[in-house]
């Protein structure tokens, strides 16, 4: 319980900022269908998030360095909350896809700042549980956000202005902590090559995820409606994924660090072609099974982020984490920037069901490239422990750092 009191400020905005900023994807899609955007505008706002997420994860600790920690948590979070104010002010794709850089560009400088103040705090003794902790409130603000679609009127400015709400909010708990802010955390050098040379099967694989998770998170509501689902039915599809993903860890990680974790990540992508084909035959099943596929979708995707990263992390020095951890984020940003926009342009000549044909060629490219890496070298003598790691900022790599050495 002390352990939760000190870091509740930190907390306390990752949910509104996951409530604020997070619910912005699923409503951006379900509105443009109401305003008749195109498949393919809709599919853009998703590219145009991750281009800002991109941007945000270098831009962040530079900013830091520059002002403070607090003054650029209150300049992303006004940036953000901008974004969301306008898009009913000026409802044209493209100047929502501008609105959405600054939301993407506002989640990675927020989460950067977050994890910056949470490293600062935690020590050897605490990490672990600050982590777990952290881990919880993440997903428990992203089931919210998928939730809150339920509830909200699409193409409305009060829904709108609802999320610029929480998301302003979320300036109040970190800026007024009475907790000193910490250290400038230094910039990373960008360095893509780092994540393939201690292992390209894990680059691989979070490129893989990036297709998989920003086509879903972005262009499922759109497969959604194209289905039949109601926006209330929409929001129980997409918190379906995020559940099942959730309720992946355990085991997937329980298996990361007893077997082979490139015969782990086969394994799931193998699961996750099923996935595919499982969800596009269910779409013709009635309600449940839409959400229980959706969930089964979840389960052996979502874990691939992290057994990826697990994977390059056993090749890793302690002095090469947080440049890893950026090196991988980066190849994640690749797929995410370019997964929504051509998911969405296979919905629109192919129809719903292509979008999964896409995430399921993904995947069995990577099973196929995992299968030749296994021939080329033997798995790694001492493996890191795995552990559940979020997309959210390159200084994940440094809070995690004393668990994996161990």
């Amino acid at each position: 319980m002390r352990l939760l009191i000190s870091f509740a400020a930190l907390f306390l905005s990752v949910v509104l900022l996951q409530l604020g900023l997070g619910g912005v994807a699923p409503l951006d899609a379900i509105s443009g269908v109401v305003l008749g955007f195109s498949t393919a505008q809709i599919g853009f706002l998703g590219s145009a998030h991750f281009f800002g997420f991109f941007i945000g994860c270098w831009w962040a600790p530079r900013l830091m360095g520059e002002v403070g920690h607090s003054r650029a948590f209150a300049a992303f979070t006004a940036a953000g909350t901008l974004g969301i104010l306008g898009h009913m002010m000026v409802v044209d794709p493209y100047a929502w896809a501008l609105m959405r850089l600054t939301s993407g560009l506002a989640v990675a400088g927020c989460y950067t700042i977050i994890e910056a103040w949470l490293q600062a705090k935690v020590t050897n003794e605490t990490r672990g549980r600050a982590m777990g902790l952290y881990r919880i409130v993440d997903i428990a603000g992203s089931l919210g956000a998928q939730l809150m679609i339920g509830v909200l009127e699409p193409a409305s400015y009060l829904s709108y202005n609802i999320l610029a709400l929480l998301c302003c909010v979320a300036i109040f708990p970190l800026t007024l902590s009475r907790a000193e802010a910490p250290e400038m955390p230094d910039a990373p050098r960008l360095r893509p090559g780092l994540a393939w040379r201690l292992s390209p099967l894990a680059s691989a694989g979070v490129v893989v995820s990036g297709i998989t998770g920003a086509a879903f998170r972005m262009v499922g509501p759109l497969y959604g409606t194209e289905v039949g689902l109601r926006a209330d039915q929409i929001a129980l599809f997409l918190a379906a994924y995020v559940l099942g993903g959730a309720f992946a860890q355990y085991p997937v990680g329980w298996l990361a660090d007893r077997y082979d974790r490139r015969a782990v990540l086969i394994g799931l992508s193998v699961a996750g072609a099923a996935a595919c084909a499982a969800t596009v035959l269910a779409a013709g099943s009635g309600t449940l099974g839409v959400f229980l596929a959706a969930g089964f979708f979840g389960f052996v995707t979502l874990p691939v982020y992290s057994v990826s990263t697990a994977h390059a992390h056993d090749y890793a020095t302690q002095m090469e984490r947080v440049e890893l951890s950026a090196a991988l984020m980066f190849l994640y940003a690749v797929g995410a920037i370019a997964s929504p926009l051509i998911a969405a342009l296979l919905i629109d000549g192919y129809g719903p069901s292509a979008m999964f044909v896409m995430i399921a060629v993904s995947h069995i490219g990577l099973i196929l490239f995992g299968l030749a890496r296994m021939r080329t070298r033997p798995a790694p003598d001492s493996r890191t422990p795995y552990t559940y790691e979020p997309r959210t900022s390159f200084l994940i790599g440094k809070l995690l750092r004393g668990r994996r050495d161990r």
